[in-house]
């Protein structure tokens, strides 16, 4: 316990702790004077002075008082303090939907585990990565859902994202401008200085017969709300066509016919944002990477330090050692000429 106490402590000036070295010079000296006051005189037999009195047992206790005492002072000169340090962090932050396709495509494992597990995973660090900013989530399929409005909560985000899974909440197909419309409505209300989408999806728009917004309609609605958008296009390629961003080169056709990279390029550059293509979980991180780079939040963190003193409790002992000693002295262990 006391151990742990002095673990937390630091000393204002430690180099007064060095009269400790008084210690075992006065315990010395104490050891001589008692010698050199015992007289000395020859019997036949000394059993008649092994007495032991009460007084005899107590003899050396005031010294002990003392040093005590004088070591409760040095500590005391030495100025224990406890340091307390706070952080306060605060910002102006970004709101941000991540909007994510869960069609049945995104359970390709093309990419591994699955387009779906690396999306979740990349998603979750970079949320995890995001101390101040509001977040929300928005996927789509043949329909579009908001699975958790902006929030500050990374516990529940986190858990929805983790609880995603391709064909389990929505009908078939890909509707990515309802999705971008439902992410954009999201942002509309939002007083933030930055209002963020990222889009991911690994198809084009493949759209059931109760389609309500089409793309171009919904990239409207998106620069009419000042929303930018970072648009992800996620598949595998042929090997050797390693192309992350948007000025990569066209594919070839019959490799990504099914990824309507024009749209999701156009759709980033006229919002101000930018088009990525992942091939890979390890591209998809550099992806978000670089938008987290691009949207960083202003942070201010406020660092308050303060220390306690811990003085007052060593002069205290101290004293009523001190106090003790006399008291003793001057009363049962008195000496007599």
């Amino acid at each position: 316990m006391l151990y742990d106490w002095f673990k937390n402590i630091e000393f204002a000036y430690p180099f007064t702790l060095s009269l400790f070295v008084l210690i075992p010079i006065m315990i010395l000296q104490y050891s001589k004077k008692q010698t050199r006051s015992q007289a000395s005189v020859t019997v036949s037999t000394t059993e008649s002075f092994n007495v032991v009195t009460f007084k005899n047992r107590l003899r050396h206790f005031p010294f002990i008082l003392r040093l005590l005492s004088i070591s409760c002072l040095i500590v005391a000169l030495a100025r224990p303090q406890q340091h307390y340090s706070e952080q306060h962090e605060e910002g102006e932050g970004i709101d941000i939907i991540l909007c994510m396709d869960v069609s049945g495509s995104m359970g390709s494992r093309d990419i591994l585990p699955s387009r779906m597990e690396a999306a979740k995973e990349v998603a979750i660090d970079f949320v995890r990565h995001r101390p101040i900013d509001r977040i929300g989530l928005v996927i789509f399929s043949g329909e579009s859902f908001t699975q958790v409005p902006l929030t500050t909560d990374r516990n529940t985000l986190i858990s929805q994202i983790q609880s995603l899974e391709s064909r389990k909440y929505l009908t078939d197909g890909t509707v990515i401008g309802e999705g971008l419309a439902t992410a954009a409505d999201r942002l509309s209300k939002s007083n933030a200085s930055s209002k963020v989408v990222i889009l991911l999806t690994d198809g084009k728009e493949d759209a059931p017969a109760t389609r309500l917004v089409d793309p171009l309609t919904a990239l409207e609605i998106a620069k009419s709300k000042g929303v930018t958008v970072y648009s992800i296009g996620m598949s595998a390629i042929m090997p050797g066509e390693d192309q992350l961003v948007a000025e990569s080169k066209p594919q070839k056709k019959g490799i990504n016919d099914f990824l309507d990279e024009q749209l999701l390029r156009r759709i980033a550059t006229e919002t101000g944002g930018q088009y990525f293509r992942a091939i890979n979980k390890e591209s998809l991180q550099r992806i978000y990477d670089q938008i987290d780079q691009m949207t960083k939040s202003k942070i201010e963190v406020t660092s308050t330090k303060s220390a306690v003193e811990k003085f007052l409790p060593f002069v205290l002992a101290a004293l009523g050692l001190l106090f003790i000693e006399i008291l003793l002295r001057y009363t049962l262990l008195k000496k007599f000429p």
